[in-house]
């Protein structure tokens, strides 16, 4: 809980709050990012700009800088496209690797391919185009080759790009006619292209930089830049911000560091991540390889320098969004202790965000939600010998919801927090009987297992109510203030119940418990 701090309320449909209040002034921040683009863009015949995260819905940021919007990135490239009139369009790199292997997206619950095309689409209906889309990493994988014929009937062009032998430490081969120089050469007609991907490992930078040396033969001096969100390279190494962000990515073995080129070249303690930092000496020797003696690529000191981030400038409240940031890392711990029980990953990620935990001091009784999701499982009657306990923290006040032949638990804390904000007694019921015969009879014939009711099952049988019934109408018209909230459960979350909560953007945790036999409790 935030105690003294300065904060302005506000509301807005593509951010989240943090107890309803903001740090971040994501207005302020879209125009400083762009002016910084912009200024970089002026030293180049054509910038190849690398969107390092996620480019669109960046939930993580929104979550630890509340006030920044979750498509804030777009917002910055409309902000370019408008001033000076400068041409914008992008380039779409995609894994071959990752989708033969049907990576998922973990914040929309999606695949790797149908999150590609998402992107595509979103980026396209905000009203750039994507003309040019790479294949990277391909090695006659037969998802992607059926992936390219299909984006190919949808009228885009597509390159598959082979992995360069002995990348990237060979710089004399990977910097010659064999490597970037072999490669397809894209054409492009903007002065800035957004090189983009559905995630990491999509080989954004091999792209970037082939597209600057094959410019170069051509007698084009084009330039590479990184946009970055995380970690901010002007705050400080252990800032639960920059912490965060090493939390979201335990599982991929990332950790944060004062980069050391930077501290060498400025004597100034900058925060960057071990990757860019370990593979920066390589980079900058391909980089002279490949650009011309005058380019201004040159002066890059530091893989800091390489990057464009002025995320500390639009904060306007840090202890604000340390607090956020440390409810993030505890939200990590979770996701990952989740993602265990389902197989999807080892235990070391658990472990790691552990160890990150301890060294802030940082422990569960910060997330109060927990703790009363945990007594409501005790002492709550349970349904088939399971007992479940949820809980939602709103308005400084802490609601709870237990499992039952009627609703699961996640169910029943959602109905009763409605309730509480519609000042209706805890016991009034409001959903219309008839209504939950309906969905349970379909249940039935639909050979459902569970017959109580999920979230989204729930909430349609309070729609329906809602025209008769006062009380039910009431609880409807508070949905939207479950914008943000905090929510903690005792048992693994299904799906279903998990792509609701995701629209209904609460923030919830799990424990992940599951029932034996069972692929997760109902």
């Amino acid at each position: 809980m935030c105690k003294n701090i300065k904060t302005y309320t506000i509301t807005g449909e593509n951010m989240f709050t943090y107890n309803g209040k903001i740090g971040f002034d994501n207005k302020k921040y879209v125009k400083l990012q762009s002016d910084a683009i912009i200024e970089r863009a002026t030293h180049f015949h054509k910038l190849y700009l690398e969107f390092g995260g996620k480019l669109l819905y960046d939930y993580h940021a929104a979550r630890v800088l509340p006030g920044y919007e979750l498509n804030a990135k777009m917002q910055v490239i409309k902000k370019l496209a408008g001033v000076g009139k400068r041409k914008v369009e992008f380039l779409f790199c995609i894994s071959a690797k990752d989708l033969q292997h049907g990576k998922q997206m973990g914040a929309l619950g999606i695949n790797y391919r149908n999150f590609s095309l998402k992107m595509i689409d979103t980026i396209e209906e905000q009203g750039f185009t994507v003309p040019n889309i790479v294949i990277n990493l391909f090695s006659g994988e037969s998802k992607a080759k059926e992936f390219g014929r299909y984006l190919r009937k949808e009228g885009y062009n597509v390159y598959y790009r082979n992995m360069i032998k002995n990348y990237p430490n060979n710089i004399k081969h990977i910097t010659s006619s064999k490597g970037f120089g072999k490669k397809p050469f894209i054409r492009t007609k903007s002065s800035i292209v957004i090189v983009t991907g559905a995630g990491p490992g999509s080989g954004k930078l091999a792209t970037c930089l082939t597209m600057v040396y094959q410019d170069h033969l051509r007698k084009k001096d084009s330039g590479y830049a990184k946009f970055e969100t995380f970690p901010v390279w002007n705050l400080p190494l252990n800032s639960s911000i920059n912490v965060a962000y090493e939390a979201a990515t335990a599982d991929l073995g990332d950790y944060n560091m004062i980069d050391p080129y930077h501290f060498k070249a400025y004597k100034i303690k900058a925060v960057n991540y071990n990757r860019d930092v370990e593979s920066f000496k390589l980079i900058q020797q391909m980089i002279k390889k490949i650009i011309s003696k005058n380019n201004y690529m040159r002066s890059y000191k530091s893989p800091t320098d390489m990057g464009i981030n002025m995320v500390q400038k639009g904060i306007t409240d840090i202890l604000l969004c340390e607090h956020a940031a440390r409810q993030e890392i505890i939200r990590r711990y979770f996701d990952y202790k989740v993602g265990v029980e389902r197989g999807n990953n080892k235990d070391d990620a658990v472990v790691r965000v552990a160890k990150l935990m301890k060294k802030q001091k940082i422990t569960f009784d910060e997330r109060p939600v927990i703790k009363y999701a945990r007594e409501a499982a005790k002492r709550g009657k349970g349904h088939r010998k399971l007992y479940i306990g949820s809980a939602i923290m709103v308005n400084d006040k802490i609601i709870t919801g237990v499992n039952s032949s009627l609703m699961h638990a996640e169910s029943a804390v959602i109905i009763n927090t409605l309730k509480q904000l519609a000042g209706i007694r805890r016991h009034q019921r409001i959903l219309s009987s008839p209504a939950i015969k309906q969905v349970k009879k379909l249940r039935k014939m639909l050979n459902e297992k569970s017959e109580n009711l999920n979230i989204s099952e729930a909430l349609l049988v309070l729609s329906i109510s809602a025209k008769d019934n006062k009380y039910a109408h009431n609880a409807f018209s508070q949905i939207k203030k479950l914008d943000s909230c905090e929510m903690h459960t005792t048992h693994m979350l299904s799906k279903e119940d998990e792509s609701i909560l995701r629209k209904l953007k609460i923030n919830y945790t799990s424990d992940g418990n599951m029932a034996i036999g069972r692929l997760y409790s109902g």
